[in-house]
């Protein structure tokens, strides 16, 4: 049950719910924070740490005008604690922001473990509390909690497939052929910020077929779930993560044009660049680990093991983590939430994170940083923040409210979910980015001056 002294309770030590949590104590609150691991894991988590990164260690690019950059940027100005951390635990990736995926999680488990307003909870939340609460339980909500939002909401929930990637050691990988670089030069100079296994057409060709006819788990619990629980209409595999045997089936050359693209890449050997190019990327501060970018799989590890040695230079890999498949779970928002993030029929219920329907970890971190925000606003009878739309954390939190409800999926940070810009069809692509960047920050300091100043005046 809530703990008694809490005036909000937070269930999920994820990436919404320790910022969340974190926003609010910040705010005097007193915080009940409720994370099941260790007793109960998910069969997808490693550690018994808040926030951890369960699929890739990239929080996305950092560059100003791209649209996870532009959501760093708001983050900034809002004073997020992840985002802070992950920048004090950054690995190099070139124009992204990826981090130490250990220290990361550890130093974040940290900073809410001693923080006096926060009271962590090692325990299942069973059921939805009473009073001020967050809901941030992830993808991998447990299934009573699941029960308990399905009962509240009248509601099934929606279902998808995500993916992780393998992890290699690099004192494995043959840098006779793998080659350090970034594309177009981006990043550390000398060495650049990934390794990458450049391939000829023929290499790639044959590793196209063998995914093709790679043995693959089973997803017997999951297809269940899609047969009995999922809304017609939609996917299995949620298009932002699929597998790359998936990719692979639409086509010969989808893997090339898709996460395998070599733009912006040359092989030193040839001096010209290849048909095909997978890219690792750090994992860990300590360069000892390295995660194959985008390759997201449900391949059996043993055939894992077989097809991603005949990628160019991982032919004598060490497998320090196969790829593996597991269930996320999001609620109907559109039906369900307000763009403040509270439960439409019960306005001192908030929702955020994944199970939101918002993907992508720096979302996830910005929607839990909301509301928190706004759960601390309410204790206090301040009126909710409702970013505007042409921010992209408010884009966000309007599209996954508003969403057409028959063709609702998750949504990562983009542009395309921005309101049009006056004469943005005049503007090239990269210009176009960066005004909608311009315009998005100017619109959020302007719109926190105007709260500040209300404020104030209710004083």
């Amino acid at each position: 049950m809530p703990v008694k002294k809490a005036n909000l309770t937070v269930v999920g030590g994820g990436l919404a719910g320790s910022e969340a949590a974190w926003q609010a104590a910040e705010r005097g609150l007193q915080v009940g924070l409720y994370e099941m691991r260790p007793k109960l894991q998910t069969g997808a988590h490693v550690s018994h740490d808040l926030a951890e990164l369960v699929c890739s260690n990239s929080l996305g690019s950092d560059l100003p005008d791209r649209a996870s950059g532009l959501l760093k940027n708001e983050l900034r100005r809002l004073n997020s604690l992840l985002l802070g951390v992950a920048e004090e635990t950054a690995v190099p990736a070139g124009g992204a922001l990826a981090v130490d995926r250990e220290g990361f999680a550890a130093e974040v488990t940290r900073h809410i473990e001693a923080h006096p307003n926060i009271e962590l909870i090692r325990e299942e939340m069973p059921e939805i509390p009473d009073g001020l609460t967050i809901i941030a339980s992830g993808p991998l909500t447990s299934s009573k909690l699941s029960d308990a939002i399905a009962k509240l909401s009248g509601e099934e929930h929606l279902y998808f497939f995500d993916a992780i990637s393998p992890i290699v050691s690099l004192d494995s990988v043959n840098m006779d052929i793998a080659y350090r670089a970034s594309r177009y030069g981006r990043g550390d100079e000398e060495l650049g910020d990934y390794i990458n296994c450049p391939f000829t057409k023929e290499e790639y060709e044959a590793l196209v077929a063998a995914l093709l006819t790679a043995e693959r788990i089973e997803l017997r619990e999951f297809e269940h779930q899609l047969k009995e629980g999922v809304r017609a209409g939609l996917h299995e595999f949620f298009e932002g993560c699929l597998p790359i045997e998936i990719i692979a089936d639409r086509g010969l050359e989808s893997l090339a044009f898709g996460p395998m693209r070599p733009i912006g890449l040359r092989d030193p050997r040839t001096g010209r660049r290849p048909h095909a190019v997978l890219q690792l990327r750090q994992d860990n501060l300590a360069g000892t680990l390295y995660n194959l970018v985008g390759f997201q799989t449900n391949l059996k590890f043993p055939e894992q093991k077989r097809v991603f040695r005949m990628i160019p230079g991982l032919e004598n890999a060490n497998f320090e983590r196969y790829g593996q498949m597991h269930r996320n779970t999001f609620i109907h928002s559109p039906k369900l939430l307000n763009p403040t993030l509270q439960f439409r029929e019960r306005p001192d219920l908030f929702f955020a994170g994944q199970i939101t329907g918002v993907e992508g970890y720096i979302g996830n971190v910005a929607t839990g940083l909301l509301a928190g925000l706004n759960a601390a606003r309410l204790h206090a009878g301040e009126p909710m923040l409702e970013l505007p739309a042409t921010t992209m954390l408010g884009a966000l939190c309007h599209y996954v409210t508003h969403a057409i409800e028959a063709d609702f999926q998750p949504m990562k940070a983009n542009f395309g979910i921005l309101p049009p810009l006056v004469d943005g069809d005049r503007l090239g692509r990269r210009n176009r980015a960066r005004a909608y960047a311009e315009r998005s920050l100017q619109d959020l300091d302007n719109y926190l001056n105007i709260s500040q100043t209300a404020e104030l005046a209710t004083l």
